[in-house]
């Protein structure tokens, strides 16, 4: 029977650093690919929308197209502020205006608060709009709008927050508003709301 060969120590040195590679190499990158994905998931921030949603309540409706086009209206409108992100966004309070034809006819407040991860904060804010402004307002069409029977406003508003990630990190972010809401005069109610 021949002896057996004297094991190479480099050989063998050799061997166990590919075994060593081989299951730290995989590893390697499956951590890179993991920080990756958290990094663009997770820590990305998105901008929250802020918007008036379906579901305004009118409360008092009053026109007159004789012997000036006027309008008075009272109701309710449903504010959403939808935060995408995995941290909650804290925001300011914050003004929404509301325009007809451009010249302001009314406000709202919108009180500071704070929009949980993954969700939507729902505020319903109290609005009177009337056209006190429009009234010396040459150009406005608000004698023909009325006589047609839809009445348009629109909404603007900004709100500036803050995302917060994993309790550590702090994004600003701010996000408009800007709505179009047609009502009936006719039902008394809201017939369309479309936001950009």
């Amino acid at each position: 029977m021949a002896p057996l060969a004297p094991l190479d120590p480099l050989a063998s040195k050799r061997r166990k650093m590919m075994k060593f590679l081989a299951y730290i190499g995989p590893f390697a990158v499956f951590q890179v690919i993991a920080i990756l994905l958290f990094a663009l998931v997770v820590m990305r921030v998105r901008t929250p929308k802020f918007r008036v949603s379906d579901g305004i309540a009118i409360h008092g409706l009053d026109r007159k197209n004789s012997p000036a086009a006027s309008f008075d209206v009272n109701f309710t409108a449903p504010v959403r502020i939808k935060n995408t992100n995995f941290g909650p966004y804290k925001y300011d309070a914050a003004t929404v205006i509301f325009t007809h034809g451009g010249v302001e006819v009314g406000q709202a407040a919108i009180p500071k608060g704070k929009a949980n991860l993954k969700s939507t904060k729902k505020v319903n804010v109290a609005v009177t709009v009337n056209s006190s402004a429009v009234a010396g307002n040459s150009s406005s069409s608000l004698g023909s709008e009325l006589s047609s029977g839809v009445l348009t406003l629109n909404s603007r508003g900004r709100l500036n927050g803050k995302v917060e990630l994993m309790f550590i990190f702090k994004k600003k972010k701010s996000t408009d508003m800007n709505c179009s809401i047609s009502i009936s005069m006719a039902s008394k109610a809201v017939q369309s709301v479309r936001c950009e």
